[in-house]
Order: C-alpha cells, then structure tokens, then sequence
C-alpha cells in the first residue's frame, strides 16, 4: 500500500498507512483514550485492554497475512485513527473481512474515518474481498450514513445488544458491503 495523504477541515494535514510495529506504544495509548471518548464503540476505557506488546504481535500477524489489513491515521507525529479489517484463514470465510475504526474526538469532523474507510475498501477490492462487514449502534447515525453513502446495506440488527451509561438499552445494526 502506498502512503496517501489527505488534508480536510481546518487545514488539516493527515496520513493514512499501514501499522508498523514501531506504531504499538501509541497505539496502546489511542485506543485506550478513544474507548473512553463515545459510547459507541464495545468497550469502555480499560476494558480488553492491549498493551504495547500485544499491538506488535498483532501488528506482525497482520503483516504476514493477506486477509488483514491494519491502519493509522496520523497528524505530525501522532496516531489520531486507526482501523482494521479482519478477516479468515477459513476457506470457507476467507471471501469476507470485518471492518472496524476508532478516531480520537479532538479530530472528528476532519474525515479520518471516511479516508480510513476508503482506503480499507480500495484494498478489500484489490484483494477480491467479496464482502466488509461492520457493526454500529443505532444511536450512530453519522457513522451509518457514511456507511451507507459507501455501498453498506443492513443485514440485521441485534436488538438490545448494548446496554450504555444512561441504563437503557440498545440496539446494534449489522451491515455488509458487497464487492463485484
């Protein structure tokens, strides 16, 4: 994959590319604050937590398989989003990738999820991906609509499938894109 880079709102400048293993430190750090940031991603702040370490050898597996793909979004030098598209050594599910994405707040409104997302889909399409799944909570309508605008159709829903902060319920939209 080559470097691409984008410059959106507010003038400002980021890159999308893929993780390397000197990446795992902030990596560990991003994904922490980002899951303390919104209520719609699974975990909250601290939950199935993935120390430096864990990001390298999750970094390295990646690299060494062609159903992954693993990026970051970074702005100087600071990784601002990252995403993952996860796929399967099983034959019979190798056709498919998961598709998941995390950008800190201070840098909502910039276009980092959609670049990431596109470029996911850029790549699922060179690697004949046949089809990107993804989950996202109800209450995300910015996210659905992005997915959406993106060929993403809704496959099902999980009903009361999160239960956040305010002590209710809620329901979780399963989406999938489909590659000719």
């Amino acid at each position: 994959m080559r470097n691409e880079r984008y410059s959106f709102k507010r003038d400002l400048q980021y890159w999308i590319r893929q993780a390397e293993e000197a990446d795992a430190e902030k990596l560990a750090k991003v994904r922490r604050q980002i899951d303390g940031e919104t209520e719609n991603l699974d975990r909250e702040q601290g939950e199935e937590y993935i120390d430096s370490l864990g990001f390298k050898e999750l970094i390295k597996k990646d690299a060494e398989t062609n159903c992954n793909l693993f990026l970051v979004a970074e702005a100087g030098l600071d990784i601002v989003g990252f995403s993952r598209c996860a796929g399967s050594r099983l034959k019979r599910k190798s056709h498919q990738v998961e598709f998941g994405v995390g950008v800190r707040r201070d840098f909502w409104g910039h276009g980092i999820g959609k670049s990431l997302l596109k470029e996911s889909i850029s790549w699922a399409e060179a690697n004949e991906i046949v089809k990107m799944t993804l989950s996202v909570l109800e209450t995300n309508s910015t996210a659905i609509q992005l997915y959406q605008k993106f060929g993403f159709e809704v496959e099902g829903v999980l009903k009361k499938d999160k239960l956040l902060s305010d002590g209710r319920f809620y329901d979780t939209i399963l989406m999938a894109r489909f590659n000719a």
